[in-house]
């Protein structure tokens, strides 16, 4: 049994999940297996919209929501933060690179590049911020350099792979055939793991 934990590193709901997706594998002894994609490709091939095309009211809810849920849990949120429009995919191949390469902690190149963003006004596609949260999560800073190729690859595999097993939104977890979409979900998931859901 294993977690595809499928994620967006821009995504404000990633950054509000933090660690919790690896403390719940830990608690359930249940590998974790990140999926990184690309949801400006996934929301409108599962029927979503990208935020500038969602409805004004949409997006002033999920405003409020995320200043909420961010003070709920003690993180500092921007709710506009400068680079919210970086390219995302230079994080995320790192990401797949260090997960592949192994050896150092993930959760904490996650919340560096979450945090990065929605917390410390930082570009997640400039080479150094990627460099300095791998370096600080363990990993050699050039894993990404050498395992391009295959990221890039995995990245659009991992698109598909959601599409297929009916993933539309982000932060989303798939157990075998049970699904849970939303940091707010994650305790479900942990209920479902333990057994008791």
């Amino acid at each position: 049994m294993q977690i595809d934990y499928f994620l967006a590193l821009q995504s404000p709901y990633v950054y509000l999940a933090g660690r919790r997706p690896w403390e719940i594998a830990a608690r359930s002894g249940v590998a974790l297996v990140l999926k990184p994609v690309d949801v400006a490709q996934l929301f409108p091939r599962t029927g979503g919209k990208v935020r500038e095309e969602r409805h004004p009211s949409r997006n002033d809810y999920a405003a409020q929501d995320r200043a909420r849920q961010a003070k709920k849990l003690g993180l500092k949120l921007d709710p506009a933060p400068l680079f919210r429009a970086a390219n995302p995919a230079p994080a995320a191949y790192a990401l797949i690179a260090a997960q592949a390469a192994g050896g150092g902690d993930l959760a904490g190149y996650v919340t560096a590049i979450s945090r990065a963003l929605w917390a410390e006004g930082r570009d997640i596609s400039d080479d150094e911020v990627i460099r300095a949260a791998l370096a600080a999560a363990g990993f050699d800073p050039a894993v990404a350099d050498r395992g391009m190729l295959m990221a890039a690859e995995t990245y659009a595999a991992n698109l598909e792979e959601a599409v297929a097993k009916g993933v539309f939104g982000v932060p989303f977890f798939v157990v075998g055939e049970e699904k849970f979409w939303g940091q707010d979900r994650l305790d479900d998931l942990d209920l479902y793991l333990a057994g008791r859901l």
